[in-house]
């Protein structure tokens, strides 16, 4: 069985980087954990380097200040890598092609400083989603009529968020993941740009050697941290990373409570998975 620790501290002494995700491992979405922060500060404080890796369908930018909001000290991470960065560099090589974003306004920033030309789904040449128009309120069965007339133009469609389900509090709401992976069953092209992908590890890796003297760190010196099996842990050990898996963030309930997880419940999950984590924490805590 993968190691069930109590601490980090111990494991992370024999990394130079870590790859921390940021919701369900630092917030909840509406307040910051503290051991979590702290956790990161500490390894900071040894010399290590922290880049904080998301799938959050905005530019780095827009995700520095929502942690502003919830408090989350700078001192606590080097750098942010955001799915939203990558859907950047892939709208940023297609200038001059029309695009339909399907999302809130609230990711707009992905846009920012592009001069991009938006259309209406009749006449655009792709489409970005970057999340339901109101997760509060829709499933992904409200686009049903939506990803079949893209399917019918055979638009291709870059996904800005690969998640399929975030928490937000004690609620689960969709993600962009959900509405690609229905496009994708309708045998629609995705780009995904986020976890379990390897585009967002590559710009994590190249950001970190930004910050430690312009070498990319070697891949078992890197420990990657998140609370999803789908994109945390598949992704990052199908690109060679060390995994410290945390299972109090989403999907707390199928290991049996966030206090207190059943292992054999875990154990059926990575089994399942075929992949297993260097070790299981309930939280983040050095």
């Amino acid at each position: 069985m993968t190691d069930f620790l109590e601490r980090m501290e111990p494991l992370a002494r024999g990394y130079d980087v870590l790859l921390c995700d940021i919701w369900g491992v630092v917030h909840n979405g509406i307040a910051a954990f503290a051991d979590a922060c702290d956790a990161l500060a500490r390894f900071r404080k040894r010399g290590g380097t922290v880049i904080l890796v998301t799938n959050a369908p905005r530019a780095s930018e827009s995700v520095m200040r929502i942690l502003d909001r919830m408090n989350v000290a700078h001192d606590v991470y080097d750098a942010i890598v955001s799915s939203g960065d990558v859907t950047r560099g892939i709208v940023a090589r297609r200038l001059g092609q029309r695009v339909f974003h399907l999302g809130p306004e609230r990711d707009h920033s992905i846009f920012t400083g592009l001069d991009v030309i938006f259309a209406p789904l009749e006449s655009a040449n792709y489409v970005v989603c970057s999340g339901l128009f109101d997760d509060t309120i829709e499933t992904p069965d409200s686009y049903r009529d939506m990803l079949a007339a893209m399917r019918g133009r055979a638009l291709s469609m870059v996904c800005a968020n690969p998640d399929v389900v975030v928490e937000r509090g004690d609620t689960l709401v969709y993600c962009a993941g959900a509405l690609a992976d229905a496009y994708a069953a309708l045998g629609g092209e995705v780009l995904y740009c986020g976890k379990p992908h390897a585009p967002i590890y590559d710009l994590a890796l190249g950001t970190a050697a930004s910050l430690r003297g312009g070498r990319i760190p070697a891949r078992d010196k890197v420990l990657a941290i998140g609370d999803s099996v789908r994109t945390d842990l598949k992704g990052a050990a199908a690109f060679g990373l060390d995994v410290m898996f945390v299972t109090s963030g989403l999907h707390a309930e199928h290991y049996g409570s966030r206090e207190a997880p059943d292992l054999e419940a875990l154990r059926k999950v990575f089994a399942e998975a075929g992949v297993a984590p260097r070790a299981v924490m309930t939280a983040l805590r050095w």
